[in-house]
């Protein structure tokens, strides 16, 4: 029989990163799932990125994952959403051909060294003295391997509401496994019921659109991976409608056919992306909703109305659909409907995802609590990593909440857990300011370069991007610009104030009305910076200060990441910590201090009194 060091379990955007890190990293990995036609399937909205979400794609790149290279290959329409607001809180989000999405996946796991694929259904984990050993299939088969990553999404004992009919799925037209969810239970996993759903889809031969606003992509598209020198696909337009006081009416007057409204449903939804029948009923002062209408690639009339996911029966949803400006004789091509699948609770994992439980085994996905593709995929990637470098005997890696937004959802997951679907925002992120879309490569090609993700060119060509800017930084702090008629005339163009004593470059750089194109502009001044790096200086000197305050905040921070626990730490014997305390901090086994912070219910004094006694211990 075939040990593999890796098993995956799953083909959608976490098990495709976790299969590709860990065969990527020399690992002999097998990819199972239920149908390889499906690979990278977009269940929902055809789009990649978002607030706070594009920084997670670019923190994938930049780590070695495969996501946003397929964006940026399968695009047709790019934008910097937040454009006009800072440079922390700028994401960037791609609208994705559905179609070559699933192809350009296919083609990476199929052509990838190291990885094999099988069709099965996973039935259970196969655990032998506590770890992981493998897993067995349908027709009775034992796979093994030293570890599993396993990434179900929505299929783990899915079950899928139009109106008060219901079936099990985890996606429209596949079977759910719902064995396995019976085996995690049977092996003591404390197993949550989220919700999600998806909107209607519309023939865009339907669609009336000289009632709808455009809104077009930008007008420089900007790729998504490092790698990618620029976009030259042809861009589509998106249209945006919205709802009103009928569409309204019609969804109050059939509450009682809802799954939601009527207890069929009773698992938690998604606050930040909730179904038009809880918008309508939850923000009931709103005159109307936003339906954002999504092309779902170049060769299809497909068109995705994204803000109106429903579990309303078929022909509610017609009413709904055909009240709306523009959709007058929408002609549905599939209607859209409510899932709830089963969740791992993520505070049994720890944050290299594997689990408390069992070891060799990771989790990663919507299996965690998450949802949305981007929170599916950077879990995958970290999971994959951690399973290869297991299977080598290496250290795991750990991405805490100074070094990345992944760092941030996971820590959030597996050390505060979560009660509802978690989805990633800007505002969840403490240092958002050092942690931004443009200097991801900077911060994370190093990690990815040690786990063999990263290729030592790749890595030099990163290293020689922060000493450019670096070197840059420093001549604008040192550089004056000399006063003269033609630069104060220049300077009143710009409507900022002229020059009354000795300035520097970065003096200037920092005035409000100033950038570094208007910079550029200024008689006598001479800058030849490349793209990348003009970008990196125009924020490091704008926001110097901040920043400042910020990488001191960082470094409070990483001194209390630094102190490690020891796995057999018997808490509750610990003067002056309170048995509930105790208790709590044996259960979840925190790595580090500063995990064990942020542990709902432990006090400040108790890390204090933990200090303190670690101190002891080590002399």
């Amino acid at each position: 029989m075939r040990i593999y060091d890796v098993i995956v379990v799953g083909a959608g955007h976490a098990g495709i990163e976790a299969a590709l890190a860990a065969s990527r990293m020399g690992c002999s990995t097998l990819m199972v799932n239920l149908r390889f036609d499906t690979i990278g399937h977009m269940s929902c909205n055809p789009a990649i990125g978002g607030v706070g979400k594009g920084q997670l794609v670019k923190e994938i790149d930049a780590l070695g994952g495969e996501m946003a290279k397929a964006a940026d290959a399968c695009g047709i329409q790019f934008r910097i959403l937040n454009a006009s607001k800072g440079a922390a809180v700028q994401s960037s989000r791609a609208q994705i051909d559905r179609a070559l999405y699933i192809r350009y996946m296919t083609r990476r796991v199929r052509a990838q060294k190291n990885l094999s694929l099988k069709e099965a259904e996973v039935m259970r984990l196969v655990v032998e003295g506590g770890a992981v050993r493998g897993v067995a299939t349908k027709n009775g088969t034992e796979l093994r391997a030293s570890c599993v990553v396993l990434c179900p999404g929505t299929f783990l004992a899915g079950l899928m509401h139009v109106g008060l009919q219901s079936q099990p799925g985890g996606r429209q037209g596949e079977q759910a496994c719902t064995a396995l969810a019976d085996d995690l239970k049977a092996l003591g996993f404390n197993l949550l019921r989220f919700k999600t759903g998806t909107c209607p889809r519309i023939d865009a031969k339907s669609i009336d659109y000289s009632q709808l606003i455009v809104q077009e992509g930008d007008r420089t598209p900007k790729p998504f991976s490092f790698s990618t020198k620029r976009l030259e696909q042809r861009q589509i337009p998106c249209h945006i409608t919205y709802t009103n006081r009928t569409t309204h009416r019609i969804i109050l007057d059939n509450l009682d056919k809802s799954p939601l409204y009527t207890g069929k449903i009773k698992s938690t939804g998604v606050r930040y992306c909730p179904s038009i029948e809880d918008k309508v009923v939850r923000f009931s002062d709103k005159e109307r909703h936003q339906v954002f209408l999504e092309p779902e690639g170049y060769n299809t009339d497909q068109v995705y109305p994204n803000g109106i996911s429903t579990s309303l029966p078929e022909d509610v949803q017609l009413k709904v659909l055909h009240s709306i400006k523009g959709l007058e004789h929408a002609k549905v091509l599939r209607f859209g409907y409510g899932i709830e699948h089963t969740v791992v609770e993520p505070t049994q994992l720890f944050p290299t995802l594997e689990t408390k439980r069992i070891r060799n085994f990771f989790t990663a996905g919507q299996i965690n609590g998450t949802t949305g593709y981007e929170e599916a995929a950077s879990q995958g990637l970290v999971a994959g990593i951690n399973a290869a470098l297991r299977a080598k005997g290496k250290e795991l890696l750990v991405l805490d909440r100074a070094s990345s937004y992944i760092g941030v959802l996971i820590d959030d997951l597996t050390t505060r857990g979560t009660n509802e679907p978690y989805r990633m925002f800007t505002s969840r992120v403490e240092y958002r300011l050092v942690l931004r879309e443009d200097n991801a490569d900077m911060r994370l090609a190093e990690a990815g370069f040690r786990a063999g993700l990263i290729t030592k060119a790749q890595a030099f060509r990163v290293r020689k991007k922060a000493e450019a800017v670096k070197k840059a930084i420093a001549y604008f702090h040192a550089h004056p610009v000399k006063d003269s008629p033609a630069v104060s005339k220049r300077l009143a163009e710009l409507k900022t104030a002229p020059i009354k004593k000795r300035t520097t470059l970065a003096d200037l750089l920092r005035r409000p009305e100033m950038s570094y194109a208007a910079l550029e502009t200024i008689p006598g001044v001479r800058l030849d910076l490349p793209g990348e790096v003009a970008h990196q200086v125009e924020i490091d000197v704008k926001y110097a200060g901040f920043i400042e305050r910020q990488m001191h905040e960082v470094a409070k921070f990483e001194n209390l990441e630094k102190i490690r626990l020891p796995a057999d730490l018997d808490y509750t014997g610990i003067p002056g910590i309170s048995r509930e305390i105790g208790e709590k901090l044996k259960s979840f086994k925190p790595l580090n201090l500063g995990q064990a912070s942020r542990i709902s219910g432990v006090t400040p004094a108790a890390i204090s009194i933990l200090m303190v006694y670690l101190k002891k211990l080590h002399g």
